[in-house]
C-alpha cells in the first residue's frame, strides 16, 4: 500500500525476525510476554504479521483463535505500532488485515481484545472499526496501573461488512 510515497506492508513472523517482534512489543506495551507467546505466534501463519513502513519494522499484529463449543473467535492479543509512526494508517494497515481473515473465514462470531482503561487513542481507533466496550475486567493487568481493561468486541452478523472504508477526510485526519 502507497501512501504519498511511503510504502506499508506486512510480512510474515518467522524465526529469523522473531526478536524483532520481541524488541517491538518491549518498547510498545507495558507488559512482558514470555517465551510461549512467541513460540505460539510463529505457530500461527497468516494472525500474527510485521508491519514495515518503508521497509523499517514499526509494528505488528498477534492473534489467536478462540474456540469454545458456543463460539469461534478471534483474539488480538497485541495490535502496535512505534510512536514516532502513529497515525500513518499502520494500524489501520494491520487491523484490515485481521478483518479480512475473519471475512474470507466466514465462521467467526466476533473479534476480540483488551485494552487499559486509560487508552483512550485505542479505544477510539477500535471503535472507528466497529467495536464496542462489551464489559471492563477489574485487575486483568499484574504489574501495571490501572490494572483495569476494557473488553472491545466486533461482532459479525450475517451481510456485515467487516472491512471499514477508509473516506479521504478520515485518510487526511491518519495522516496528520
Amino acid at each position: 500500500m502507497r501512501s504519498r510515497g511511503q510504502h506499508i506492508e506486512l510480512g510474515d513472523v518467522t524465526p529469523h525476525n522473531i526478536k524483532q517482534l520481541k524488541r517491538l512489543n518491549q518498547v510498545v506495551f507495558p507488559v512482558s510476554y514470555n517465551d510461549k507467546f512467541y513460540k505460539d505466534v510463529l505457530e500461527v501463519g497468516e494472525l500474527a504479521k510485521l508491519a514495515y513502513y518503508n521497509d523499517i519494522v514499526v509494528g505488528a499484529v498477534c492473534c489467536r483463535v478462540d474456540q469454545t463449543e458456543e463460539s469461534r473467535r478471534l483474539y488480538i492479543m497485541t495490535l502496535g505500532c512505534l510512536a514516532p509512526y502513529r497515525r500513518l494508517r499502520i494500524g489501520t494497515v494491520m487491523l484490515n488485515h485481521v478483518l479480512k481473515i475473519c471475512e474470507e473465514d466466514g465462521n467467526f462470531d466476533n473479534v476480540f481484545l483488551h485494552v487499559q482503561i486509560n487508552n483512550e487513542g485505542a479505544i477510539r481507533f477500535y471503535q472507528k472499526f466497529g467495536f464496542e466496550i462489551i464489559e471492563t475486567k477489574k485487575h486483568y493487568y499484574k504489574r501495571i496501573e490501572p490494572a483495569d481493561a476494557h473488553v472491545l468486541q466486533k461482532t459479525f452478523g450475517r451481510g456485515d461488512t467487516i472491512e471499514r472504508p477508509i473516506n479521504s477526510q478520515e485518510q487526511q485526519e491518519d495522516m496528520s
